[in-house]
């Protein structure tokens, strides 16, 4: 039986939950719990892929919280919910082994379950985040990763799936701004062309001009050249069409790119996945490297802070190798 000091207590972290206090949600109840705040993303000015990385990672903490031992009610008192944070994140430490940004990210996504449940207008939860170790430059595609990319988007990818494949890379889009082009939004001319890209952000993202890459030029005057045969060309203005005729979807984008990474083999190493947002950081880290001011970067980028773009000139940890075949050694 529980005692009249049980709200005080700090819970234990234990897999499985006690005789002593119920799951405070059942699988279905959990499903209840997740259709509302699938719901409540779905009004939020989220870009489509954060909404998914939301979704996806509230569900998982449902499910640990079916079966956890915890004390009072995590998804309607804001002290339980603080101890059952607590106990999920010794959980992603210490059974999941997740990496500390990992952990810091899903408690960023459980703030925000929190908040969309009217637990979070105090703040975000009493939970200590991760202490992180020094910043490393994003990852990004070795130039022979690259060409490999590159050779197979020309041999394998439709005149569709070229200009999917090719926009992170040759002009840094997100996959969101990628599938949110209109037509309208692509400028092309004889010997020049430029995108007008929304970004992200509140009030409906920042509006940006990318020039249009010399190699990027021909992979949107063919696609613009094919598209009118498309179903629903007539009537949509988007740039990128499914084969139903709608606006081609954020998921569905990011699959081609995927499929034609596992292609090229660059992404078959666990420890460094392959996205299209690897695409963008190599978009960058190549005009940073090859001596393109911070500044412009920035803009090409959509970047609203330096630092964020300041990122891409840190060290790799190829770097971090490649110095330390700078030592002597007596072999």
């Amino acid at each position: 039986m529980t005692s009249g000091n049980a709200a005080s207590r700090r819970p234990q972290c234990h897999p499985t939950t006690s005789g002593n206090t119920p799951p405070p949600a059942s699988a279905g109840g959990a499903d209840r719990v997740l259709a509302d705040y699938r719901v409540a993303l779905g009004r939020a000015p989220l870009g489509e892929g954060t909404r998914v990385k939301y979704a996806a990672r509230v569900r998982a903490y449902l499910v640990w919280l079916a079966t956890a031992a915890v004390d009072g009610d995590p998804l309607g008192d804001v002290a339980a919910r603080d101890w059952a944070l607590r106990d999920y994140r010794a959980h992603l430490k210490t059974v999941a082994k997740a990496a500390p940004t990992t952990i810091n990210t899903i408690l960023a996504a459980l703030d925000d379950f929190y908040a969309r449940r009217g637990l979070g207008p105090a703040g975000p939860a009493a939970v200590r985040r991760e202490a992180l170790s020094p910043r490393r430059a994003p990852r990004a595609l070795a130039d022979r990763q690259a060409r490999r990319y590159l050779r197979v988007v020309e041999r394998e990818a439709s005149t569709r799936d070229r200009v999917v494949a090719l926009l992170p890379y040759y002009a840094g889009l997100r996959i969101g701004e990628v599938v949110a082009l209109d037509v309208d939004d692509v400028r092309l001319s004889a010997r020049r062309g430029e995108l007008r890209v929304l970004g992200k952000g509140r009030d409906g993202g920042k509006q940006r001009t990318v020039p249009g890459h010399p190699e990027l030029r021909p992979v949107l005057r063919a696609w613009l050249d094919a598209r009118p045969v498309w179903p629903g060309a007539q009537d949509s203005p988007a740039l990128l069409l499914n084969r139903r005729g709608g606006r081609l979807s954020d998921r569905a984008a990011r699959a081609i790119i995927d499929h034609l990474g596992v292609a090229a083999g660059v992404g078959d190493d666990p420890h460094a996945p392959f996205s299209p947002h690897v695409l963008r950081h190599t978009f960058a880290t190549q005009l940073l490297r090859g001596g393109v001011d911070l500044v412009t970067v920035a803009e090409l980028l959509g970047h609203a802070r330096l630092d964020t773009t300041r990122g891409y000139t840190l060290p790799t940890d190829a770097d971090r190798e490649r110095a330390l075949d700078r030592l002597v050694i007596d072999r």
